[in-house]
């Protein structure tokens, strides 16, 4: 791995161009990663109830709860204020 990075390194001080490409392209990566894992153990559907283990709650979308805020953005919603509109199984 590291000759793979010395060639990377050899590459990058000839050709100083290519810098903000190596910069752009690992930041691009290391977000999508980031969200990719914000998605796996921050949503409701995976984190809160454990969609993952299905021997032990086969049914998880019946826990979620109204009051709590998945969604990564919303505009003038205030989730503190809503009730429960489905009923317990």
């Amino acid at each position: 791995m590291s000759s793979v990075l010395g060639v990377v390194a050899k590459q990058l001080k000839s050709h100083p161009a290519l810098i903000p490409l190596f910069i752009f392209i690992g930041g691009g990566a290391t977000m999508s990663a980031m969200y990719l894992a914000r998605l796996a153990l921050k949503n409701p559907e995976t984190a809160r109830i454990c969609v993952w283990d299905h021997k032990n709650n086969p049914e998880p979308w019946s826990n979620l709860d109204p009051k709590h805020q998945y969604k990564m953005f919303t505009v003038n919603m205030d989730y503190s204020t809503l009730k429960k509109d489905r009923p317990d199984f």
